[in-house]
């Protein structure tokens, strides 16, 4: 069973052929290439990864994760972004981005339904409707890294559309808006309580047979160093209610390369979770990824 890295970042220098958008944490001479994590990759004995782009929703912002792609065709596979202006009518840019490229999908940071858990909703009127509605045509994964506000709006869609293969980011948490800062790493922090509701609006997002959850993205949740034990009880709680074989293990990489270094993020479930079977670790470590989101045969 291959060891899949559910989850990352890769970008370039900004240049003609690349252009990217830049941040305080991505400057335009900042590069975290494919070959680098590759190296990484090598070193801990992980032998695919999901390659998540950032840095820019245009098709040219793409350019670099799409170049990855067609280098490396057997070790990756990526996630795209769609610009919020062409929402009402995505079907150009969905198709556009997935057309044999390796693209499988595209990750939504909102979903743009009402507020009010109790008003009346209707999916036809969210404005991230038509995505999923072209997912659905396409047979394309949705990747859901969304707002607090927007979680319990998450199962309209599900249920509407259970065709759909939906991945929770980030072990389902949704973060509240304006909660988000960087450490002196560069890496993302959320400021999380240990009671997130919308947390527990998505984990019972596990009735959907169509809907697994990641194990990544512990440093910017957690209080505490590396192995973020004060993050066990959210482990086990997607465990439980998820099953191994909906569950998948990433790195987030680049932001964690420094600290606490990838070589132990790959040693997380083990670290963490030391009482599963090992049929359930193969699962978390590259099985659920492999078969959900239908990596390639290595050749």
């Amino acid at each position: 069973m291959p060891r899949i890295d559910a989850h990352g970042h890769v970008f370039t220098r900004v240049s003609p052929e690349f252009p990217r958008e830049t941040g305080g944490n991505t400057p335009p001479d900042r590069e975290e290439t494919v070959e680098k994590l590759m190296a990484y990759m090598a070193s801990s004995e992980i032998d695919q990864a999901m390659l998540v782009q950032m840095g820019g929703a245009t098709p040219a912002h793409h350019a670099y994760v799409l170049h990855c792609l067609g280098t490396y065709p057997d070790r990756f596979l990526g996630i795209g972004l769609i610009p919020e202006d062409v929402l009402p009518s995505p079907q150009e840019h969905m198709d556009r981005l997935t057309d044999g490229t390796g693209i499988v999908g595209f990750r939504l940071g909102l979903v743009g339904g009402p507020r009010d858990p109790f008003e009346k909703a209707d999916v036809r009127t969210f404005r991230t409707y038509p995505v999923w509605k072209h997912a659905a045509e396409k047979d394309l994964v949705l990747w859901l890294y969304v707002r607090a506000a927007d979680a319990h709006l998450i199962a309209y869609l599900v249920d509407a559309f259970p065709q759909v293969r939906v991945v929770l980011n980030h072990m389902g948490i949704c973060p509240g808006e304006g909660k988000g800062t960087h450490d002196r790493w560069g890496r993302p922090q959320i400021d999380t309580p240990s009671y997130n509701p919308a947390f527990h609006t998505t984990i019972r997002l596990c009735k959907y047979e169509n809907v697994t959850a990641k194990l990544s993205g512990h440093y910017a949740f957690s209080k505490k160093p590396y192995p973020y034990q004060d993050l066990d009880g959210w482990n086990r709680a997607l465990l439980t209610s998820f099953g191994a074989d909906r569950i998948m293990w990433a790195t987030d990489f680049p932001w964690i390369y420094e600290e606490p270094g990838y070589d132990k993020l790959a040693k997380l479930v083990e670290e963490s979770m030391p009482d599963l079977k090992p049929h359930e670790y193969e699962a978390i470590m590259g099985g659920t990824a492999k078969r959900f989101l239908r990596f390639p045969d290595l050749k």
